[in-house]
Order: structure tokens, then sequence, then C-alpha cells
């Protein structure tokens, strides 16, 4: 049995099950709710794939309930903003 495990991580907002990699990782720090480009940060994270579909459906609930913490006003914005730059269609 060779071969490098891949870890794998799902998406809160359809709840497909893809390699860590190709997820974008949201943690919850002491400062707020924060994207982890480095997928390195502490704190609890979930995972959202790099569509606009997923992150609205993330930002509706499940995201929150993933990170176990009321997302601030100020953070929902910001990740809303993120959201703009994401392609419309599945990709």
């Amino acid at each position: 049995m060779s071969g490098k495990h891949i870890p794998q991580r799902t998406c809160v907002g359809c709840r497909e099950v893809l390699p860590k990699r190709s997820l974008i990782r949201i943690v919850r720090t002491p400062d707020g709710v924060r994207i982890d480009p480095t997928s390195k940060a502490p704190g609890r994270g979930a995972y959202l794939h790099d569509r606009r579909s997923c992150w609205e459906r993330g930002l509706k609930g499940s995201l929150s309930k993933a990170l176990r913490v009321e997302i601030a006003a100020d953070d929902h914005n910001e990740l809303m903003h993120y959201i703009d730059q994401l392609p419309e269609a599945n990709g």
C-alpha cells in the first residue's frame, strides 16, 4: 500500500467531500471569523468550495453552525465581499 494520504474535507455549503487543498478554509479566531488562505491558522475551521452557491448556502447558517459561533455583522460583510470574486456557476 503505497501512496500518500490525502486529507478529505466536507464543503459546509453543498456537503460534497473533496481533498482539503481544493477547498477554502474559514477559521474562527479570537478576533472573529476569517478566511484562512494558508489552511494552517489555529482555531476551529470549516471548508467551502470556491463557488458562490456554496458560500451563499454556508452564510445562511451552516458555516456558523460548523464553526460553533454566531458570525458578527462585520465578519459576515467581509465574507460577503469575498463572494463577489467567486464564479457564479458550478465549476
